[in-house]
């Protein structure tokens, strides 16, 4: 087994050496750094195992570099901070941003010998590094956002939180944040669970958390089901996080959701920021972004050069933070020079325009009337409500588009939720929402 590697940075050459010596005789694998500027570098091109953070430093403090490593979901190791003469509000904060311990200089040699022992078999023990919330930005609405769940936090009893936002947000970072790492955590995927076994669940995840993704998509007896949950969570100090991205309210006025269940969930809600809120974060999250994933594939570093973080911010992201990770794992995977340069950044972002483009609208024109002409569109339908406003375009399309494939799935609700690739309990709220009748 290769020998641990641990990054010792302080700005006494002496101590530097000291600790480089007594770590090499144990048979570990040492890089030195005499700043913060030598140590960024450091943490960029390598992971260390652990690191050894001196607080006063010249250039940068080690409490400022350890919330730089944070926010960047670079504090993907243990940190040891060092000091000399520290505080214990200096350990108590630099314990909350996340170092794993405190060491007081001058530094005894069992006590260094026993803190870098510990900390290498917590490194082992932890899972695999991820964004956090932390990762979300620093802009003021994302601040607040992370003020309102530190409060949700404090509160003894662990109430049910319901977070509102559009798919592919940041909903889970802050349920992650909710949750005490020591404690269970279970992602409900299989809804039916909820139906069948809800004490089973609370069970499994006394004193943890329970996530739901996408709360509307329950049936009635699986929101029975998480009522049950959530009225016995209290019980078993069991918290339950639940996300939405649909309008619960309207979902309820038209008996979809359980009035119970909304009551209950909108008692502690909040609101996720879409990506397109909160855009001068977005440098920030594309470096974290790819410094995470460059991590986990064990790629060479390479940044971003400035225009390029200019063209991800300035860009729209419809499909949110999900598919700002897409493309830049896309960019980390695809391109080709030193640096990530803007015209990547293009590349990635307008990469299926072309395939939007093969045949123009005009062309397409002609070709449908073409075909009309030689009798190769059999079902050629009038498309009246071109000339209205979008919704209610789309909402006149989607009339079409059920009553045409409700002849071929002969008014059966499965096949006709299988054709159009919706979940059934979305499917009659769909149809009950354009006013289409299911024939008995």
């Amino acid at each position: 087994m290769a020998s641990k590697h641990i990054l010792v940075v302080d700005d006494e050459i002496g101590i530097r050496e000291l600790l480089r010596d007594i770590l090499q005789d144990e048979g570990y694998q040492v890089q030195l750094a005499e700043n913060a500027a030598a140590a960024r570098a450091a943490r960029l091109h390598e992971r260390p195992d652990i690191v050894l953070l001196d607080i006063w430093m010249p250039d940068c403090d080690g409490i400022t570099l350890l919330k730089e490593w944070a926010n960047s979901s670079l504090l993907t190791m243990p940190v040891v901070m060092m000091s000399g003469h520290g505080t214990i509000d200096t350990a108590v904060e630099a314990t909350r941003i996340g170092a794993f311990d405190f060491l007081e200089k001058p530094i005894a040699l069992q006590k260094l010998l026993k803190t870098v022992s510990t900390a290498l078999k917590h490194s082992e023990q932890s899972p695999k590094s991820e964004m956090n919330l932390a990762s979300l930005g620093k802009s003021p609405i994302v601040v607040a956002l992370k003020d309102r769940l530190d409060k949700i936090a404090l509160n003894v009893s662990p109430s049910p939180v319901l977070l509102i936002g559009p798919k592919g947000c940041g909903a889970e970072l802050c349920a992650r944040y909710l949750h005490d790492t020591t404690s269970p955590w279970l992602q409900l995927t299989e809804f039916s669970q909820l139906a069948a076994a809800p004490l089973d669940i609370l069970e499994s995840t006394r004193g943890g958390l329970v996530y739901i993704p996408e709360v509307a998509e329950l049936s009635k007896t699986e929101q029975k089901g998480l009522l049950l949950l959530i009225a016995k969570s209290d019980k078993y100090n069991m918290r339950v996080v639940c996300v939405t991205s649909e309008n619960l309210p309207k979902l309820q006025a038209e008996a979809l959701f359980d009035h119970n269940l909304f009551q209950a969930l909108s008692a502690v809600s909040l609101r996720v920021p879409a990506l397109n809120e909160h855009k001068e974060d977005i440098p920030d999250l594309a470096i974290a972004i790819a410094n995470l994933q460059l991590e986990l594939a064990g790629l060479e570093y390479r940044e971003f050069d400035i225009a390029a973080l200019n063209g991800l911010r300035n860009a729209d992201w419809p499909g949110d933070l999900a598919q700002l990770d897409a493309a830049i794992r896309n960019l980390i995977h695809t391109s080709l020079g030193e640096k990530i340069t803007l015209d990547d950044v293009k590349r990635v972002l307008h990469q299926f325009d072309d395939a939007k483009t093969l045949v123009t609208p005009a062309e397409n024109k002609k070709i449908r009337s073409a075909q009309v002409t030689e009798g190769k569109l059999s079902n050629q339908i009038e498309l009246p409500f071109l000339d209205q406003p979008l919704r209610e375009a789309r909402d006149e399309f989607e009339r079409l588009y059920f009553a045409h494939h409700m002849k071929d799935a002969v008014n059966n609700m499965s096949k006709l939720a299988e054709i159009a690739g919706l979940e059934r309990t979305h499917l009659y709220r769909k149809l009950k929402q354009l006013g289409v009748k299911i024939k008995g």
